[in-house]
C-alpha cells in the first residue's frame, strides 16, 4: 500500500478510536447491532419520519471500467449498514486508488462527493487514467556485472511470459531495487549504491525504467577463525567448507558453510549444535577484507535411548525398525541429527513415511528420566493413510497409445495377514497389510499395447536390507513390421550394503512369440518368427549416493549389470550407467533446482536376436525426447516375394546403444509442479550422432503414481540421421533419469 495512504489509516483507526469513546456516552449514538437485520433496520427511517444519517446507506462509483463495482466494494472494509465515519470513507478513497496502482494504472484519481457523504450516501468519482505498460529496462553504471545478469534478478521486464506487457507499478520497482541490493550483498560487493529512475512517456501509456548502480569494490575474505569448538579442531572444519582466503566474501556460500558444520556437530551426537557466521568488513591500503567468524555453540553429546514407535494400528512396529537399523539409527549409537534433526523434516522421517507408506513420519528426541543422561529416548510418530487401492482408469501414452488400465495395490502389504473368514478374500483391501510389503495386480487392455502382471516386493527380505522381487508378467505389442508377445516369470534379490554399495541377482525364464509378419517385414525378424525360449541370469553391482533416493538433488548413481541368455539364443547384454545431480538453487521454502546428467551405454556379447537388442528413442530407458519410440535403430531390409525395390525401412535393433543427456527441473508453483529442460543425444552402430533439446512440465501425483511424476514433453531433433522416426510430444509416468 502507498505510504501516504498508510499513514492516513493509521490516523483515521485513532480519531475513530476517541469517537468511539465518546459514543459509548451516548446510547442514542450506538451503531446498531444485531447483524444482518439491524443493518436493514438501520436504513429504515426514525420514528420522526427522518433518515438517520450517521449510518452508510449506499456506496455507489463513477468512471470505473476496469473493476466491477462489487469488486471494489470487498476492497474497501465496510459495508452497507455499517456506521459511518468520514475518515474511513477517505481511507476507502486511498484503497480504491491504491488496487489500481497496483495492477498498472499510475494517474489514477478517486474522489469522494463530500456533499453526498453528509447524507450517509458514498460516491467514488474514478478517473483511471491509462494503464502504464514497461517499455524499456535498463541498467546504467554496472562494470562487472552483466546487464543480461542482472536482467534476470528483477522481476520488471518489458514482457510477462513473452507474451503479454508487463505493468508498472511503485512496488515492483521497490522489489527490484531490493533483489538487486541482495545480489550483490551475496557476491561480496557490498559498499554498493542502487537507485531506480523512472520517465514516462508522453501520453503516459509507457515508461523507461532505469537502475542506476554504483558496484563499489569487491570484499574478499581476509581470515576464517572459528569459535566455541572443541570437538573438531579448525583444520578439520575448514576441509567441510568452500570458503577459501583471497576468493570474494559470498554470504550464501558463508550461510551454507555455516549450516555444513552445523550438521556435521549434529551427525556425530551433538543434536543441539548451532553455527552462525559473523563477518567483520574492514576497509585499508591492504584492500577490502571480511574476516569471517564461525560462532560454534557445541552443545552436549546423546547416545540413542529406547526407540518407541507410536501410531501404528496397522503397520508393525518392524517396518520401521528396520528402516532406523539401516541407517543406523539404533540404541547406543550416536544419535545421527544430520538424518533425523530434532526440529523434523529429516530425510530419515522421509524413509520412514515410504516404507510405512504415512500419511506423516516425526522423529523427535525424548527427555529421559534422568535430566543429566547422556542420551535421548527417541519417539517415532506414524500417522497412518491409506494403502490399498483399486483403480480403473484409461490413459494415453506417445509410446503405447490408448490403454485401459484396472489395478490393485497394497503398499503395505503383509502376505501372511490371511482373513480369518474365507470371504475375507473378496476384499482384500481390508486384510494383507502391515508388513511393508507392496503387492498389485494390473490388467492393462491397449491399442497398441497390453499387458497383465502381478507383482509382490519385500524391500526387506528376512528383516534384512534385501530386496526381493517377483513378477509373473504377460504382454503384448503391436511392432512395425510384426506383432511381440512375451510371457515372463521373474525372481530377484538386491542387496543393499553398507557405504551405499548394492549387489544383484536375477533370474529369468521367458518365452518371446513373434508372429503376423507384414509382407515387407526384413529377414532377421523371418528369422525369429514363433516361439522363443530364453532363460537368463542378471548379475548387478551399483552405488547410490545421493542426498535423497526419492528425490535426488546432490550426489550420484552408478549402475552395472550383466545378463547370460540362454535357451534358443546364447548372448550375453552388458549395460552401464553414470548420473550425477547437482542442485543449482533452493528457494526459501527449500524447493530444489536440480540438474541432472547421465551417461548411459550397453551392449550385446554374442548374436542377440532382434528383440533383445537395443532401440533409442521414446521416453523409456533407452529414451530420446524427439524422436519416436524406437526411432532410433538400426534398420532392416524390406524382404519378400512381393516386394519390389527393397528399402532399409523397419527398425532391427543394435548392437550397441550410447546416451548422453541433461535435464534441469525447476519447482514452480508448489513442490508438485516443475518446469524441466534438456538436452538428449546418443548414437547406435549405424547412423550419425543424434541431438535433440526441448522442455516440458512435471507434475506429482503421489496417491496414484507414487514416486513417479506424470512429464509432458516438447522435444526438437537438431542433430539426426535421415532413416530416424521423430516426434514432437512425449508424456510419459516417468521421473529425472
Amino acid at each position: 500500500m502507498h505510504r501516504n495512504a498508510i499513514a492516513f489509516l493509521i490516523l483515521s483507526a485513532l480519531i475513530t478510536g476517541l469517537s468511539g469513546v465518546r459514543a459509548t456516552e451516548d446510547a442514542n449514538a450506538a451503531p446498531p447491532a444485531g447483524g444482518e437485520e439491524a443493518r436493514a433496520s438501520a436504513l429504515e427511517p426514525s420514528a420522526n419520519g427522518v433518515g438517520r444519517t450517521d449510518i452508510i446507506r449506499s456506496i455507489e462509483f463513477e468512471g470505473n471500467v476496469k473493476f466491477k463495482d462489487h469488486v471494489l466494494r470487498q476492497r474497501l472494509g465496510f459495508e452497507l449498514g455499517d456506521r459511518l465515519d468520514p475518515f474511513l470513507a477517505e481511507g476507502g478513497r486511498l484503497t480504491i486508488a491504491e488496487v489500481y496502482r497496483k495492477i498498472g494504472y499510475a494517474f489514477v484519481e478517486v474522489s469522494l462527493d463530500r456533499d453526498r457523504l453528509a447524507q450517509g450516501n458514498l460516491l467514488y468519482r474514478i478517473e483511471e487514467g491509462p494503464r502504464v505498460q514497461v517499455d524499456s529496462v535498463d541498467f546504467v553504471g554496472n562494470e562487472v556485472m552483466g546487464s543480461g545478469t542482472l536482467a534476470k534478478v528483477v522481476k520488471t521486464t518489458e514482457r510477462k511470459w513473452l507474451l503479454w506487457p508487463f505493468y508498472y507499478t511503485e512496488d515492483a520497482i521497490e522489489e527490484d531495487l531490493e533483489r538487486l541490493r541482495e545480489f550483490y550483498y551475496d557476491h561480496g560487493y557490498l559498499d554498493y549504491k542502487i537507485e531506480a529512475e523512472t520517465e514516462f512517456s508522453a501520453d503516459g501509456t509507457g515508461i523507461r525504467v532505469t537502475f542506476i548502480i554504483d558496484e563499489g569494490p569487491v570484499f574478499r575474505v581476509g581470515a576464517l577463525s572459528f569459535t566455541g569448538n572443541t570437538r573438531f579442531t579448525d583444520a578439520e572444519l575448514r576441509q567441510q567448507m568452500e570458503l577459501v582466503e583471497g576468493d570474494p566474501y559470498l554470504k550464501p556460500t558463508a550461510d551454507r558453510d555455516a549450516t555444513e558444520l552445523m550438521r556435521l556437530y549434529r551427525e556425530q551426537g551433538y543434536i543441539d549444535a548451532e553455527v552462525r557466521q559473523r563477518p567483520r568488513f574492514t576497509l585499508g591500503s591492504a584492500g577490502n577484507l571480511v574476516t569471517v567468524e564461525f560462532d560454534v555453540v557445541e552443545g552436549k553429546r546423546y547416545r540413542i535411548g529406547q526407540i518407541d514407535v507410536t501410531g501404528n494400528e496397522e503397520t508393525r512396529d518392524k517396518v520401521v525398525r528396520r528402516v532406523l537399523d539401516e541407517y543406523g539409527f539404533t540404541p547406543e549409537q550416536w544419535y545421527n541429527g544430520r538424518i533425523a534433526p530434532k526440529e523434523g523434516g529429516g530425510i530419515l522421517e522421509t524413509y520412514v513415511q515410504r516404507a510405512a507408506v504415512a500419511e506423516e513420519a516425526l522423529i523427535r528426541p525424548v527427555n529421559t528420566a534422568d535430566p543429566n543422561s547422556d542420551y535421548k529416548d527417541v519417539r517415532v510418530d506414524i500417522k497412518e493413510g491409506s494403502t490399498g487401492i483399486i483403480m480403473p482408469g484409461i490413459g494415453i501414452s506417445s509410446d503405447s497409445g490408448f490403454i485401459g488400465r484396472l489395478v490393485y495395490r497394497q503398499q503395505n502389504f503383509d502376505i501372511t495377514d490371511w482373513p480369518d473368514d474365507p470371504t475375507g478374500l473378496l476384499t482384500p483391501w481390508k486384510h494383507f497389510k502391515g508388513a511393508g510389503q507392496s503387492f498389485s495386480v494390473t490388467l492393462e487392455p491397449g491399442t497398441e499395447y497390453s499387458q497383465y502382471y502381478v507383482q509382490f516386493t519385500d524391500p526387506y527380505w528376512r528383516d534384512r536390507p534385501i530386496s526381493f522381487d517377483l513378477m509373473g508378467r504377460s504382454w503384448e505389442r503391436y511392432r512395425e513390421s510384426y506383432d511381440e508377445g512375451r510371457l515372463k516369470g521373474f525372481v530377484g534379490f538386491e542387496q543393499r550394503l553398507k557405504g551405499r554399495w548394492r549387489r544383484s541377482i536375477g533370474f529369468r525364464a521367458e518365452n518371446v512369440k513373434v508372429d503376423d509378419l507384414d509382407f515387407d517385414a526384413p529377414v532377421e525378424i523371418r528369422n525369429v518368427v514363433g516361439d522363443n525360449q530364453l532363460y537368463g541370469v542378471r548379475f548387478g553391482i551399483g552405488e547410490t549416493a545421493v542426498d535423497n533416493r526419492y528425490l535426488p538433488a546432490k550426489g550420484h548413481v552408478i549402475s552395472a549389470y550383466y545378463e547370460q541368455v540362454t535357451g534358443d539364443y546364447t548372448f550375453g547384454v552388458l549395460e552401464g550407467s553414470y548420473i550425477r545431480y547437482f542442485t543449482l538453487r533452493e528457494d526459501v521454502l527449500g524447493r530444489k533446482t536440480v540438474l541432472a546428467g547421465k551417461i548411459m551405454a550397453g551392449t550385446t556379447v554374442g548374436d542377440a536376436p532382434p528383440f533383445e537388442k537395443f532401440y533409442g528413442g521414446g521416453s523409456g530407458q533407452y529414451g530420446m525426447r524427439g524422436f519416436e519410440y524406437r526411432g532410433v535403430s538400426t534398420r532392416g531390409l524390406q524382404s519378400g516375394p512381393d516386394v519390389v525395390n527393397p528399402i532399409y525401412k523397419d527398425p532391427i535393433g543394435s548392437d550397441w546403444i550410447f546416451l548422453a543427456s541433461a535435464e534441469v527441473t525447476v519447482p514452480m508453483i508448489s513442490e508438485n509442479f516443475a518446469a524441466v529442460f534438456f538436452v538428449d543425444s546418443g548414437t547406435v552402430d549405424t547412423g550419425s550422432y543424434r541431438l535433440s533439446v526441448g522442455g516440458g512440465i512435471q507434475i506429482m501425483v503421489p496417491q496414484f503414481f507414487g514416486n513417479l511424476p506424470m512429464r509432458f514433453e516438447i522435444g526438437v531433433p537438431l542433430l539426426r540421421d535421415e532413416q530416424d522416426e521423430t516426434q514432437l510430444f512425449s508424456f510419459s509416468a516417468a521421473g529425472m533419469f
